[in-house]
């Protein structure tokens, strides 16, 4: 089992390989879910990926987000670069993206991102079937629920065991999107699940909020067992120490070794196991949402009793009763409750007696821990990631030595270099070299990426070379393996593909609705709309399969497509149609009749989307959902949210127990539907959820009227 680590810049790059990650994620700059990451230049990326395949360890691009056509075409050259220069694999969310890139560069991996929510095994062998190396499978599932698609598909699985938990399915979250634009499938979002909400219980807090999530031995050991591929860590906008410590950690636990976690001591806002045993409120932190770090004690005035050792040089902060931050700084100065202040550090359970503490404290955390950041320091200074070589030596009096070297590149391809020495190998007249001296000459590898494993030799007895030839041999065949190494990544892409773009005449749009229960169908059929579909579950978890209704013909999510029962079927907005590729990889499937493109995109970006094989469709109306929540986050079956903005939502707990969060102002442009002509598009769907009979009977009303308001969400502003 590998580790996946994260990195945001060339600094927590090289910490990731140093603690022995195998794989690593990075973004372009501008591109993938972490746009506000540092990421990298295409040169900083370039060099990156030599850095790496000298030492064995593969480089994954993320472009992890939905796509706009445009981009596509604006993005080739650069991936052409990478491709060429021997990018290991791409992980992306966007399935007409993929089709783009598959044509274009044929010989890469590409791996399905968490933002694709792909939660069963029939989804997962669908992306094997469509040409994907593997699948990032969502945070949100149960040890049981991973091992059944385990057992159900061979593409490779990757799990995520730490970091930031999303509070929301990735790939399924518009809150930030719908509420600023910044779109978090566009990799923008703006983090509202962190921010303060009150409902219409009482409770306030951060009540969106989850812990981080970090494993044990344990858990660690059941993931292998299963036969999980790779295990992922979050953090690209973590510091390097983080992920060192995190990486480190993790490869101890894959190695068999019950290591202590130090990754609380570098960012924490509270941890916890996620989802592996099943959706229970023990992730949520609703006191904080920011990192505060370790929990040192209770404050009784000035005095704090230890719950874990402080040494001079850390850094705390002061919290109140709400834990607002009061204060900080570090500790320069120990004065132990007796008055001893001879030391440098106090252990647990240890009184400690603290000056200026402001007022209104409560609880001291430690934000910052000297001895882990110095201890991660010095480890990463000493630390290397090298590749096992094997290695040959001839050596024949009278002939010139040979010496040969191969290593084994991340293509499974062995790259094998030979040098031959200047001189011939001369009789020894005293002291004669042995086989186990050249292992042991040949095997001091100094700076470079190797490390020499099995070794022969075929000489003769009594030979003799100077160590300095002998040096200089090994220092040219390794420089010579470096260089073959490298380049035997490299390959040439093709002729360069995309979608012709056909014009279109504007048609008739056809009004469709979509409802929640047999009130609202009704209501809709008065009003003379004959097509009409009933809403499902969002996401196909492969413990919940069997709660999906097969025969509807609405699919919100690809396991409703796929096993469908009919062949004339609309795909709902939350698979994130945004690009003709994405359309026509549905349509292969022969069940699709329309699709609703994406909210997320802007009039004018529908418009460029051009001719499509089946029809197209935009919301027109709908109290537009933000969130789709494994969780069931609140007790009633029904919520109020308000946020610190004023912003009100409705949580309501599904037919699954799983919480669903929408936004009170809906998305209307029902008042001036002459104006959707130029959109070439085919229907306009009226999508009711937590709409009661009145309130669907005025939104038809007001249509029929062509009065009521206008509200255009990103229709109008478009998303970043």
């Amino acid at each position: 089992m590998k580790i996946v680590a994260p990195a945001g810049n060339m600094e927590r790059f090289y910490a990731a390989v140093k603690a022995g990650a195998q794989e690593i994620y990075m973004g372009l700059k501008g591109f993938g879910a972490r746009r506000n990451a540092e990421n990298f230049t295409l040169e900083e990326y370039k060099e990156a990926i030599d850095y790496a395949h000298k030492r064995g360890v593969k480089i994954f691009l993320t472009l992890n987000t939905i796509m706009m056509e445009k981009e596509m075409e604006f993005l080739y050259p650069n991936l052409k670069v990478l491709y060429e220069h021997g990018l290991d694999a791409v992980i992306v969310q966007d399935l007409g993206y993929f089709k783009y890139m598959k044509e274009n560069f044929p010989n890469m991996e590409y791996h399905g991102s968490t933002q694709m929510t792909v939660g069963n095994h029939y989804e997962a062998e669908y992306l094997r079937k469509l040409g994907f190396t593997r699948v990032v499978l969502p945070r949100e599932m149960t040890f049981e629920e991973i091992k059944k698609i385990r057992e159900n598909t061979s593409i490779e699985l990757e799990i995520f065991v730490s970091g930031a938990l999303c509070i929301c399915y990735s790939g399924n979250c518009y809150m930030s999107s719908f509420i600023g634009s910044r779109s978090g499938n566009r990799g923008m979002c703006a983090q509202p699940c962190r921010k303060k909400y009150e409902n219409s219980s009482g409770e306030k807090g951060y009540l969106l909020s989850p812990k981080d999530q970090l494993l044990g031995f344990e858990e660690i050991k059941k993931l292998k067992g299963i036969g999980i591929e790779s295990i992922k860590i979050e953090g690209r906008m973590k510091d390097p120490n983080y992920v060192f410590e995190t990486v480190s950690y993790y490869r101890d636990l894959i190695d068999g070794i019950k290591a202590q976690e130090k990754s609380s001591e570098l960012f924490n806002r509270g941890y916890s196991k996620g989802y592996f045993y099943g959706n229970d409120n023990y992730i949520m932190n609703k006191d904080y949402s920011y990192n505060l770090g370790k929990n040192l004690g209770l404050l009784s005035g000035k005095e704090l009793k230890l719950k874990s050792r402080v040494v001079l040089g850390d850094g705390i902060i002061y919290l109140s009763k709400d834990f607002e931050k009061l204060g900080g700084g570090y500790i320069n100065k120990i004065e132990l409750k007796n008055g001893d202040m001879s030391r440098k550090s106090a252990e647990a359970n240890e009184v400690i007696v603290l000056k200026d503490v402001p007022r209104g404290s409560k609880y001291v955390f430690k934000s910052y821990s000297k001895e882990v950041n110095d201890d991660a320091q010095s480890k990463m200074k000493k630390e290397e990631q090298r590749l096992l070589i094997s290695g040959n030596f001839i050596g024949h009096i009278g002939e010139k030595p040979v010496l040969e070297l191969v290593a084994k590149n991340n293509l499974g391809i062995e790259v094998a270099v030979k040098v031959i020495g200047e001189k011939e190998i001369e009789k020894a007249s005293k002291k004669s070299l042995t086989s186990e001296e050249l292992r042991e000459k040949i095997s001091e590898m100094g700076d470079s990426t190797f490390t020499l494993g099995e070794f022969s030799c075929d000489i003769d007895e009594g030979i003799f070379m100077p160590l300095s030839v002998l040096k200089s041999l090994r220092r040219d065949c390794v420089e010579k393996l470096e260089k073959e190494l490298v380049e035997s990544y490299r390959r040439k892409a093709g002729n360069r593909y995309s979608l012709p773009i056909v014009e279109e005449k504007s048609r008739e749009i056809e009004l469709v609705a979509i409802v929640s229960n047999l009130v609202q169908e009704n209501i809709v059929k008065k009003y003379g709309i004959e097509k009409i579909y009933k809403r499902g579950i969002d996401i196909a978890k492969e413990g919940s399969l069997i709660e999906h209704d097969l025969n509807s013909k609405l699919a919100s999510n690809l396991y409703q497509l796929l096993e469908n029962n009919n062949d004339k079927v609309m795909v709902n907005w939350n698979l994130n149609i945004t690009n003709r590729y994405s359309v026509e990889v549905l349509a292969e499937t022969g069940k699709v009749e329309s699709v609703i493109i994406s909210p997320e995109l802007s009039f004018e970006k529908i418009k460029e989307l051009g001719k499509t094989s089946v029809k197209k469709a935009i919301l027109g109306y709908s109290r537009l959902k933000g969130m789709y929540i494994e969780l069931p986050l609140f007790e009633k079956e029904r919520e109020i949210l308000k946020n610190e903005e004023g912003d009100t939502f409705t949580a309501i707990k599904n037919d699954v127990g799983n919480t669903e969060i929408y936004l009170e102002k809906p998305l209307n442009i029902l008042n001036d539907l002459k104006k959707l002509n130029d959109l070439m598009i085919d229907e306009v769907v009226l999508e009711f959820t937590t709409e009661t009979g009145a309130e669907v009977e005025k939104v038809l009303e007001d249509m029929k009227n062509r009065t009521g308001f206008y509200k255009a969400y990103n229709y109008e502003r478009g998303v970043y």
